[in-house]
């Protein structure tokens, strides 16, 4: 079988507040909207500033996360990219793409304490924060 990689991280800014349900089987699944720019010189020499915004899938997540997921907060995701299609009430099948999350961290507020978590592992991961403190020591 061939290597192949399915791996997206992005730092954003969240849309609107993520709304929160339970599935049948009584998961918890947290949804989200973040939007990233990017800058670049248009074809007359002005700078043009381009947003793409993302569809976020989070399973499992803590209270105190989906509180802290509201909408103009800056986060670190990371996870994957995931596609599936659906039938809307017309019988209209639509596409959507979204991430399924594998991390997220709070990237603003003294309250984020630089803890993330991984909701691949279900638990919280404090490298992160570690590695924060380590490099803010660095001099370049």
């Amino acid at each position: 079988m061939a290597f192949s990689l399915n791996k997206v991280m992005l730092i954003g800014n969240l849309g609107n507040d993520a709304e929160n349900r339970f599935t049948t089987n009584n998961l918890s699944v947290t949804t989200f909207s973040i939007a990233t720019s990017r800058g670049y010189k248009g074809k007359d020499g002005n700078w043009v500033n381009e947003t793409t915004w993302h569809n976020v899938v989070s399973y499992n997540l803590p209270d105190f996360y989906k509180e802290a997921l509201k909408k103009g907060k800056k986060f670190y995701v990371e996870g994957r990219i995931s596609k599936r299609d659906y039938t809307d009430k017309e019988g209209v099948k639509k596409y959507i793409s979204e991430i399924i999350s594998e991390k997220l961290i709070p990237l603003e507020g003294r309250e984020s304490g630089g803890e993330s978590y991984s909701s691949e592992k279900n638990s919280f991961d404090t490298e992160a924060a570690d590695t924060a403190a380590v490099d803010d020591d660095l001099p370049f």
